[in-house]
C-alpha cells in the first residue's frame, strides 16, 4: 500500500467513507485527473496542476473539498474564510453527499485549466 492508500484507510468512519466516495467522484470527472499525497493530504491534479484537495475542517470537524483556484468561483455554498485564493465545500456527515454540486464544482475547476484561465 502507498502512503496515499494509508491516508484514506486510516481515517475514522464516517469521514473515511466520505473521503473514499469523494475520491471516486473526483477521479471519474476526467481521465487526466490524478490523486497524490502532498502536504499530508490527498491532492487532485489535472495534467499535473493541483486543482483540489480533501481535508477536515479543524474547528467544525467536517470533511471538505478545497478548490485551489476558488477565487474564480461565486457559488454561495463555497466558503472562503481567511483564504485569499482557495475556497472550500464542506460536507455534513449526517447528510448524503450533494453529487450534482460536487460534479459541477469539479467540472468548473477543471474548465479553468482547459480554457486557459489558469495556465497549466
Amino acid at each position: 500500500m502507498t502512503q496515499l492508500d494509508d491516508f484514506y484507510l486510516n481515517q475514522e468512519e464516517p469521514v473515511k467513507g466520505v473521503f473514499l466516495a469523494l475520491k471516486e467522484i473526483i477521479l471519474k470527472q476526467d481521465q487526466d485527473i490524478t490523486n497524490t499525497l502532498k502536504y499530508g493530504m490527498p491532492f487532485f491534479s489535472y495534467k499535473g496542476k493541483m486543482f483540489c484537495y480533501l481535508w477536515i475542517h479543524r474547528k467544525l470537524k467536517q470533511p471538505y473539498i478545497g478548490i485551489v483556484e476558488g477565487k474564480h468561483f461565486e457559488e454561495t455554498f463555497l466558503i472562503q474564510e481567511k483564504r485569499s485564493r482557495m475556497k472550500i465545500m464542506m460536507f455534513d456527515l449526517d447528510e448524503d453527499l450533494p453529487l450534482e454540486q460536487i460534479e459541477f464544482v469539479i467540472q468548473k475547476a477543471i474548465n479553468l485549466y482547459k480554457s486557459g484561465i489558469v495556465k497549466i
